[in-house]
């Protein structure tokens, strides 16, 4: 009788749920910690921990910012410094909080028709690349690496246009293709690039500039404006992602041998 009882109970709680369900929790990020695999190496540990599935929502910075501001997603993990602070100081936002970061990088055909590789800064390259009217893809879709992008033209004095200049609205992925199948230049984080190893015959044309430095930051929504808001699985989300053991996952995370992101949590 007791088997029979303890085969009914456990029947009960698989077929309806109410006692193991798994919660979710719903992050907007950014395509380059979707694209490059990151997620898929940082996730399970804390899914495991929290019987928790994250289901990621990967758009532009932008977007990902306003899925914020609205209250369609728990928590965010995004790239656009002034973007960020804009979010918090609108009161959408309680906490801003450094996670990791990896670099911004100039890329295009390996045989550079506008000279990229001897330029002195990065203004010049800029200016090379509008100079020579070489096809240049933007992302075209307010997301970080646009943001940075369009800083970039501005510090070098150019209002990008015409026909070589082509604003795709897509993400990182699909821009590296289109710029490849171009022989086109484009901006692209490092660790997607590195990620579509030998997807890609565009190679690093430009890199190693300080402003072509790139900081992910986890944002936690305010629950004064959104009190539907998982609020305390975003903060055991936020507290995962910056402890030892997420800054090791997130150091440790490599493609073809190289590292992607590199922590910013100091101890």
């Amino acid at each position: 009788m007791k088997k029979i009882l303890a085969l009914l109970i456990v029947s009960v709680f698989l077929q309806t749920g109410t006692v193991i369900a798994e919660q979710r929790l719903r992050l907007a990020t950014t395509t380059s910690t979707e694209n490059s695999g990151l997620l898929k190496a940082l996730h399970p540990p804390f899914e495991a921990r929290h019987n928790v599935k994250v289901d990621v929502i990967a758009v532009g910075t932008g977007k990902a910012l306003r899925l914020g501001e609205n209250g369609d997603v728990d928590v965010l993990m995004v790239h656009a410094p002034a973007a960020e602070k804009a979010f918090i100081a609108g009161g959408f936002g309680s906490k801003r909080l450094p996670v990791m970061h990896n670099d911004f990088v100039l890329l295009g055909p390996r045989h550079d028709p506008a000279g990229l590789k001897m330029v002195a800064n990065l203004s010049d390259a800029m200016k090379k690349i509008a100079e020579n009217r070489v096809d240049f893809i933007s992302r075209g879709d307010d997301s970080g690496t646009h943001k940075k992008e369009l800083s970039l033209w501005q510090t070098a004095g150019i209002k990008p246009g015409g026909n070589w200049y082509l604003s795709v609205g897509q993400g990182m992925g699909a821009v590296i293709k289109m710029a490849d199948d171009k022989q086109a230049y484009t901006l692209s984080d490092r660790g997607t690039y590195l990620a579509f190893g030998d997807k890609t015959g565009l190679e690093i044309l430009y890199a190693g500039d300080e402003a072509l430095f790139n900081p992910y930051h986890v944002i936690l929504l305010n629950e004064e404006k959104h009190p539907h808001i998982k609020s305390d699985l975003a903060r055991s989300y936020a507290d995962f992602i910056r402890s030892t053991e997420g800054q090791k996952i997130i150091a440790g995370f490599r493609v073809a041998g190289e590292q992607l992101f590199h922590p910013d949590v100091t101890r």
